[in-house]
Formats: C-alpha cells, structure tokens, sequence
C-alpha cells in the first residue's frame, strides 16, 4: 500500500525528488508558491497546493496539504541572498506551528552548509557551526526550531549544488581575480542529494543531523576551471599567493553512521 508523503517546495530539487519516490511506491503532495505553478504541475497529473508562508502566516488549502500525511520534507530556502530583512525563523514557525497541529510525525528539514563559518576548517556533524551571514544564522535557528520540535527530525545540510542545467562554473566563467581560490569546495550532485533523502525515509533515520558534501574537495581554483574548460567557457582566474590557512572544509561522519550511504556521481 502506498504511503502519502509531503514536499513542501516542488522546485528543482522537490520535483525530481517526487518522480522518484513516486516510482518507489508513495503518493507525493507537494506544494508550490503560485498559482500558476500549481496549474503546470498539475497538468502532468502532480498534486500540488499553491502555499504561501509569511511572516503573518500560512495561506493557501493546508489542512488538503497535510491530510493523512504522516511524513513531510520541508526544502524552501531562506531566500535572503539580497539582504532582504525577511524573517525567515517567522515563516518557519508558523509553518512549523500547522504542522505540529496535523498528522504528520516526521520532518526531514533541508538545510545548508552555510550554518558553518568560512573560516571553521574542517568540519562535521560533530562541530558546532558558526554562521557568518545572515542567511546562515537563520538557517540554524529554524533547525533548532524543528529539531526541538514535538515532531521526529531530521536536518540535511547540502553543500553546493549542482546538476541537470545547475553548473556553478557557469557563474564563474570569464571572471578575473576571484579570491579563495585554494579553498576546498563543498559540493554534492542533485542525484546523490534525492539518494540521501531517500535513504533517510526508508531507513526511518530521523533525529539526526547530516552533512551532505561530497567527500572529494579539490581547491575552487582547480575545480572551477577544470569546468570552464569542459563546458567550453572561459576559465576564471584567482588571486595567486594567497594562503589557505582559512577555510571551511564540510565532511560527515552521519551519513555513513547511520545511512551506511555511499556517493554515485562524481563533481
């Protein structure tokens, strides 16, 4: 018998996230922040409810959303990259209070690697994280918040993403005297994320902290023009001389505790 899962944010990584599960057996609800976004889904035969969460609330057909959901991941980003002002641990709590007030005994929270500093070394489940911006502080308040909520979670902390049409060396194509460039990067392949999540439903491994990184960190300057060049783009170039005595390097020590997971796709 099929299970009812939720997915509250069907984007680039909650859509295919919902094919494969749905291959594997569940019903996916999920939920979008438009309208119109709904109305695409929902042509192809996806159910999915048009959410709006502020900072006064949550609107949209909630109680439809949750019903009979036992299991909910949760992947909307602060969005704060522009020094919004936005309060992000607002709108998650409320989020958090309709949840709390529903069925569902699960969370699997998505976060970032951006809960830890630039200059934190080498880190992992284990250290605690000291977030520089203002993104990152949020972040790791809205985990406590689900983490201490009355419901089991599960925080994943992505690093980088990339995949499909997403390749970061797009970004940087062409640009000169970028800084950091021995630093490590902190990445993990959209493939390899919707396995991690898969493997925490099925092995039922909430109450858990994951770093999902992959473990390979060549330097950003070596990475990042390796890429250009295969992509046929122009390679950025770094600052040279620079030391890498400050860095963050994101490793894990959870996900092969607990989900005995192993990466399948290269950076």
């Amino acid at each position: 018998m099929s299970r009812q899962i939720a997915i509250a944010g069907m984007g680039w990584l909650g859509l295919p996230l919902a094919h494969r599960l749905k291959l594997m057996g569940y019903t996916v609800k999920g939920s979008v922040t438009s309208q119109e976004k709904a109305d695409q889904l929902q042509k192809n035969d996806w159910k999915v409810f048009p959410i709006m969460i502020s900072e006064g609330g949550v609107s949209g057909n909630v109680e439809e959303f949750f019903d009979d959901v036992r299991d909910i991941i949760i992947m909307i980003p602060p969005g704060l990259r522009r020094n919004s002002g936005a309060d992000y641990v607002l709108k998650m709590s409320h989020l958090l209070s309709e949840i709390e007030a529903s069925s569902i005994e699960n969370i699997v929270f998505v976060s970032s690697t951006s809960v830890y500093g630039d200059a934190q070394g080498t880190v992992t489940e284990k250290d605690l994280p000291k977030p520089e911006t203002e993104a990152g502080r949020q972040l790791l308040q809205v985990e406590q918040l689900f983490f201490t909520s009355n419901c089991n979670t599960s925080i994943v902390r992505f690093g980088g993403l990339f995949g499909g049409s997403r390749q970061p060396a797009r970004y940087l194509a062409g640009r000169e005297n970028l800084s950091n460039g021995n630093a490590p990067v902190n990445l993990i392949h959209r493939d390899d994320c919707i396995s991690v999540l898969v493997k925490i439903l099925n092995q039922r491994a909430f109450g858990h902290i994951f770093n999902a990184v992959h473990p390979n960190h060549p330097s950003k300057s070596s990475y990042y023009v390796q890429k250009a060049k295969e992509l046929g783009l122009e390679p950025p170039t770094f600052t040279k001389g620079e030391s890498a005595s400050s860095f963050k390097q994101v490793d894990s020590v959870h996900l092969k505790e607990y989900l005995d997971f192993s990466f399948s796709n290269e950076l």
